[in-house]
């Protein structure tokens, strides 16, 4: 399905690889404005109640179906989801010129690569709309596997994960997730990964603890101090 993307899977040992899968929006996209801006003109656009902002944020990264469906306390019917969700796409895309990396992003990841980590993306995104992220930034190379909501079960089940590492050949044990919302980390807490959280995203430090989160980064270049070179 990937198989597109260049590989930096090693030959042997595949049981010692190191994984580490990050969240795309809140973690490694300062985008999360942009998302719940769009998300309130979908539903105005259709003539609802604008959702409150901070709830919008609670619901980034579930897939784009099941945020609509919370926001809207599953009160409406199939052809007006469908409808929310396709204005939502049209409002997001004529905002992406905002879309800008946390600071210091590219040089971590560089750095992450160079002492031997593989990367990855599990995502609320639908495949077109990270395949554009990784075009605009030229992230392909950092991030061999990657999954979206479009492709595999939503956070906070476990399917991206589990489909990452088996496609990687990498163990739980040797994997971890780094995300800025609480479905990041009861995702890896469901698939038996450690997880990690970021404090600039959408949900507080308190929160990602609470769900389990061995530690809260406050910039995104602390992250290299959990992972020395292998």
């Amino acid at each position: 399905m990937l198989g597109w993307i260049k590989r930096k899977i090693p030959l042997n040992n595949l049981e010692d690889i190191q994984l580490i899968l990050f969240d795309c929006d809140g973690t490694l996209t300062d985008s999360h404005g942009s998302i719940a801006l769009a998300m309130q003109k979908a539903f105005t656009d259709h003539g609802l109640v604008e959702p409150d902002y901070q709830d919008v944020l609670a619901i980034i990264g579930l897939s784009l179906i099941a945020a609509v469906e919370k926001l809207a306390n599953n009160t409406l019917d199939e052809g007006t989801k469908t409808n929310i969700c396709e204005s939502y796409a049209t409002n997001y895309r004529a905002m992406e010129h905002n879309l800008a990396l946390y600071p210091h992003v590219i040089e971590t990841l560089q750095e992450l690569d160079s002492r031997g980590y593989q990367m990855g993306v599990v995502t609320g995104k639908s495949s077109r709309g990270l395949i554009r992220v990784l075009d605009l930034f030229d992230l392909h190379q950092f991030f061999p596997v990657w999954r979206t909501a479009d492709i595999c079960l939503s956070k906070p089940h476990p399917a991206m994960v589990l489909e990452c590492m088996q496609e990687m050949g990498a163990i739980p044990e040797n994997t971890s997730v780094i995300g800025d919302s609480r479905f990041d980390i009861q995702m890896a807490n469901a698939a038996s990964v450690r997880s990690f959280g970021v404090s600039f995203g959408v949900e507080p430090t308190s929160v990602l603890k609470a769900e389990g989160a061995l530690h809260v980064f406050d910039k995104f270049e602390d992250i290299l101090e959990k992972y020395p070179k292998l």
